[in-house]
């Protein structure tokens, strides 16, 4: 059976980190170092308005000669956010992030966001998904199966 981002998302829980687009873009890096995180969504208020990634700080900050300081996020954000729904599948949402070369999609439900998952969080469950496989088969194959 094909496992739904819903379940990524119960297991990594619901937290999304966020910056609303007037924010600059020093205090958004600022926040994506200190979560440890390569992307923030920006929110006006509910909405998803964009997403600001690392990539956008490399191509459109630095690579423009932009001051950090008093760039808005929202000047410089990604608008075409891809989004992907909770019944959407990890390997379907693998797909999307291949073919859109992107690495954070955020879940939505309507206009309601969900949650945030990133090509790391998809890599993991797919690993852990196939240790649990393999578990599985060693146990058959040396007779300790059922466990």
């Amino acid at each position: 059976m094909l496992t739904k981002l819903r379940a990524v998302l119960e297991r990594k829980g619901p937290t999304v980190h966020s910056v609303a687009p007037e924010a600059s873009v020093l205090d958004a890096v600022r926040a994506m170092n200190a979560g440890r995180i390569g992307a923030l969504l920006v929110r006006d208020g509910e909405a998803v308005v964009g997403i600001f990634t690392e990539r956008d700080v490399l191509c459109r900050v630095v690579d423009q000669g932009l001051d950090p300081a008093t760039t808005p996020v929202a000047t410089v954000m990604t608008r075409d956010v891809i989004t992907v729904r909770p019944d959407t599948t990890v390997e379907e949402a693998m797909s999307v992030i291949s073919e859109k070369r992107c690495r954070h999609l955020p879940v939505l439900e309507g206009d309601q966001l969900k949650g945030l998952v990133s090509i790391g969080d998809l890599t993991r469950w797919v690993t852990r998904k196939q240790a649990f496989h393999i578990q599985d088969l060693i146990n058959y194959i040396t007779g300790k199966y059922p466990v």
